[in-house]
């Protein structure tokens, strides 16, 4: 297994120098992607519709295809899940990745060319192990095996030849054999629908296994990981498994549960590196160890735009190339793919930290804020704010969400926040205050409309007892995969649901 490792990492170092290359012709990289996605569905009924024959500019794309979101795009989709071809994309189109990255209940099915398989979706796989080998030279990950915990995998039944799953399982469904071997559990158990019988069963087989990596969403990676303590009596992970050395995540920050995996991997060996992954295709990578920042991707078959946030509900709003873009600013994703999804916002707000070469964080949500008072309250904000308070009074959180708070008679509105703690604070009430201050500090408008309680009170929060979040969304059906507990609504329908529990 050592020399199957050096082969291993040896090939993966060798990416490196193409990934070098986009970073140094970042727009060349993206003019071509451009040029290649509009000739490859020219001929397609979507290509055909907006005359993609005709179209020689990124301008000219711009003022013929509208910003389409999940709605616009659904009719289409519906063809080609009942088996029609050539609809978005030239290639046939066999699978479906069922997001559950949505604040509703309602399910939405992405198309997944082979094309985006194959140059988006695994060429992804390939680069963070090639970004890990090449910051670890001493890697010996391919020695053992990358537990997977993955998600549940259905036949479509429109259409005996189209399938549908979530990413994880049409990813692990179409593997190339040699991945397979070096990955646990086997697929009868990683695509099982019941979450909790898959956790079980994962928990059981693995513990003999010498696992190296872990791949998966953190809250649900936390389950797993708990369980499989009960099961053996072991204090922590690296009891279970000594060779663990790397964990790569995503779907979620990863900084609310950095604490929790530090106490089941006690190792400052234990590397964790952060991807931007979603259904619609492979953004990002955490390319540079200790970073909060994310490499964006350029030659994944995507072309990328940029929608200021002040622009999003402009009646024609204009976005940015990027050529265009600026340092912290917020920004809505806009992308075409290789997998026919043409101008399409994603529902992600990101903001680059570095343009040379173009690093990246995810703030937040189009739709994961709260601005009923004008306060316009982001998950960053959230997140810097939550941080702040767990360090100063010693907590770790579990889960969280939150909502406004709204006028009431002669009180002014507010926002009300439902925490699960891992730890809980030295002092509720001081952390309370850390958080607001926070707030204040990082977002002026939220300060603003704090000054002498005018418009908002001081937070509410309410300690939740251990496993409310997890069996609400059990309630909702929503455990496991890409499912993940929602931060911030502008609404109340969450916390309502979720104080009924308390």
């Amino acid at each position: 297994m050592t020399i199957v490792n050096s082969i291993f990492t040896w090939i993966m170092k060798k990416r490196m120098h193409q990934i070098e290359l986009f970073i140094k012709y970042p727009y060349d990289v993206q003019d071509e992607w451009f040029q290649t996605l509009i000739s490859a569905a020219q001929h397609t009924e979507w290509g055909k519709k907006y005359g993609y024959s005709s179209i020689y500019s990124q301008d000219q794309f711009k003022e013929r295809v509208p910003i389409q979101n999940y709605e616009s795009l659904k009719p289409y989709i519906e063809k080609m899940m009942s088996g029609e071809q050539n609809v978005l994309w030239p290639s046939e189109i066999k699978w479906f990745a069922k997001s559950s990255g949505t604040t509703n209940d309602r399910s939405k099915f992405i198309p997944v060319s082979e094309e985006s398989l194959e140059e988006c979706h695994f060429k992804g796989g390939k680069d963070l192990l090639s970004m890990y080998c090449d910051n670890r030279p001493d890697a010996r990950i391919f020695t053992g095996k990358c537990l997977v915990l993955g998600g549940s995998h259905q036949i479509n039944q429109l259409n005996i030849d189209s399938c549908y799953g979530d990413l994880s399982a049409v990813l692990i469904k179409n593997l190339p054999f040699w991945a397979e071997f070096y990955r646990t559990p086997d697929m009868s158990i990683a695509l099982m629908d019941n979450f909790e019988e898959k956790v079980e069963k994962i928990a059981r087989v693995t513990i003999d296994v010498n696992v190296t990596n872990i791949a998966g969403v953190p809250t649900w990676n936390l389950v797993l990981a708990k369980r499989i303590l009960e099961i053996t009596g072991k204090n922590n992970l690296l009891e279970v498994w000594p060779n663990l050395e790397f964990y790569f995540h995503g779907a979620v920050n990863f900084n609310p549960y950095r604490e929790q995996f530090k106490k089941l991997i006690p190792s400052d060996d234990m590397y964790y590196l952060e991807t931007y992954n979603a259904s619609e295709g492979f953004f990002g990578i955490q390319d540079q160890p200790n970073s909060e920042e994310l490499l964006l991707m350029l030659d994944y078959g995507i072309y990328y735009e940029f929608l200021p946030m002040e622009d999003l509900h402009a009646e024609n709003p204009k976005t940015l190339r990027l050529d265009q873009v600026q340092l912290n600013k917020n920004y809505a994703l806009i992308i075409s793919t290789n997998a026919g999804l043409w101008r399409y916002m994603i529902g992600d707000t990101i903001k680059f930290t570095s343009l040379s070469p173009h690093r990246i964080q995810v703030t937040g949500r189009t739709k994961h804020f709260i601005n009923a008072f004008g306060e316009e309250l982001i998950i960053d904000n959230a997140e810097k704010g939550l941080a702040k308070a767990c360090l100063e009074t010693h907590a770790i959180i579990r889960d969280y969400t939150a909502c406004p708070i709204y006028f009431e008679g002669d009180e002014v509105g507010g926002h009300e926040w439902i925490i699960e703690f891992e730890q809980k604070p030295d002092d509720i009430e001081w952390f309370t205050d850390l958080l607001d201050q926070t707030l204040r500090e990082v977002n002026s408008d939220y300060d603003a409309k704090r000054f002498k309680d005018m418009a908002l009170r001081r937070p509410l929060l309410h300690l939740a007892p251990d496993g409310t979040f997890y069996n609400w969304m059990k309630n909702r059906g929503k455990l496991g995969g890409q499912h993940k507990v929602p931060r911030l609504a502008n609404d109340r329908a969450y916390v309502d649901e979720i104080l009924k529990m308390l």
